[in-house]
């Protein structure tokens, strides 16, 4: 992959922006002052790009609500997609023009948002297969504050497609190996239809890499580990056939990627410095809040810890009882308690320890360890009870399952807590 220059080296290459153009008098009253840059990024796009500067320029001219302006980013077209970009910047008020010597959307979009001097950057697909009624709601969160990254979600609650069965097949796996991989809470990491606060995007863009379509994913995951606050906006998305995505060729490198993400968090890597988000505050001024102790973030681990151990050891005990039809006792016991340990593992994650910075592959694997002495405690406890009653029932068998298991469990929160999440819980700014 060819070396990615510094921000400040893009900045030099860029051509002059477009000017941003001013709300309408109408909107005054509710207008706001943060400017957005929407870029679209294109390659030998002639064809699309005409309906889509005109549409999106209509839509933005008649009730945005912010000082906007349009930049086409075209990335070593070789139709006549640059000469239809300049043309339509002479049209168009608002609408700019950068050309870049080399293909890939990610390089696209890294040069521009890197130059921007707007307070907010968005880019949305030429094809404008995300309906427009979503891009307010994309920026207002950005430019209040509340949120530091937004993007749209075919796959969130609320959201509306209308695609091919193939490629809702490949877009729900690819997220969901994201989510299992990385253990993130987004949806849905590429939609065509993002935006950034531009002072909290920087940072981020200094440790990107990736030139193409895992771009996209690349920036979610830096954004999420780094602690930012990601606002999810369910869309109207409809599919265009007329693509220039290799659906085979961009599999194989988003799963690249993703290993690649996996090791540069594991090496601390992806850690950047970005200003801190103040701690929440009560809004009313007369609130009764809880002391701030420790006391309370240990109840709350405790009792998360027992629900999810009470619902695993009744899962486990289930799960063998149905298994020792077909099993040996040391077999269904290892099946069991793998399956409900990983099931465990995650959950814990998610609730019991939901503000440990520990990574989910280091998580699973520290519960692994805890794996091998639950299933060696647990299977000697069942053959001595099966030596000692060589006819006792499988439900007999269950019970003393189910008592090892609650003494695995003791010493499994204590690991879990003093060894597997001990990573700072204080989110690293």
């Amino acid at each position: 992959m060819t070396p990615t220059p510094h921000l400040t080296e893009i900045a030099a290459r860029v051509e002059r922006p477009a000017p941003f153009q001013p709300v309408e008098r109408s909107l005054l009253p509710h207008a706001g002052t943060a400017t957005v840059d929407i870029v679209v990024p294109v390659y030998n796009e002639e064809r699309a790009l005409p309906g889509c500067l005109r549409t999106l320029h209509a839509r933005l001219s008649q009730g945005f609500p912010f000082p906007w302006r349009i930049t086409v980013a075209d990335n070593a077209s070789t139709d006549e997609t640059l000469a239809t970009a300049r043309r339509l910047a002479d049209e168009l008020p608002g609408v700019g023009v950068v050309h870049l010597d080399r293909k890939g959307r990610g390089l696209a979009l890294r040069t521009v948002w890197g130059a921007s001097d707007a307070d907010i950057v968005a880019y949305m697909d030429v094809d404008l297969s995300t309906g427009l009624d979503g891009l307010l709601p994309l920026v207002a969160p950005l430019a209040s504050g509340h949120s530091d990254v937004a993007i749209g979600s075919r796959l969130a609650s609320g959201a509306r497609t209308v695609r091919g069965p193939r490629r809702e097949f490949i877009s729900r796996c690819y997220n969901g190996i994201i989510r299992l991989t990385h253990g993130v809470r987004f949806t849905d990491a590429q939609c065509g239809f993002k935006a950034a606060r531009t002072e909290v995007l920087r940072p981020l863009l200094e440790v990107t890499r990736d030139d193409a379509w895992f771009f996209d994913t690349e920036l979610l995951l830096l954004a999420e580990h780094n602690g930012l606050r990601i606002h999810e906006v369910p869309v109207d998305w409809v599919e265009d056939i007329d693509t220039r995505v290799d659906v085979v060729s961009t599999a194989t490198d988003d799963l690249r990627g993703l290993w690649r993400m996996a090791r540069l968090k594991a090496s601390g890597d992806a850690r950047v410095e970005v200003r801190p988000r103040p701690e929440p505050a009560a809004e009313h001024p007369d609130a009764v809040l809880a002391p701030s102790t420790r006391r309370g973030v240990l109840s709350w681990e405790v009792g998360c810890f027992l629900a999810i151990g009470v619902v695993s050891t009744v899962g486990q005990a289930l799960l063998y009882w149905l298994l020792r039809g077909w099993w040996s006792p040391a077999v269904a016991n290892l099946i069991s308690l793998f399956a409900l340990t990983v099931l465990n593992t995650e959950a814990n994650r998610r609730l019991t320890f939901r503000h440990s910075t520990t990574p989910p592959a280091r998580a699973h694997l520290g519960a692994g360890g805890l794996f091998v002495l639950g299933y060696l405690v647990t299977s000697t406890a069942v053959l001595w009870f099966k030596w000692l009653e060589p006819g006792a029932s499988p439900a007999a068998e269950t019970a003393v399952l189910a008592t090892a298991s609650v003494a695995v469990t003791c010493v499994r929160f204590a690991a879990l807590r003093l060894a597997v999440f001990a990573a700072p819980r204080s989110r690293t700014r």
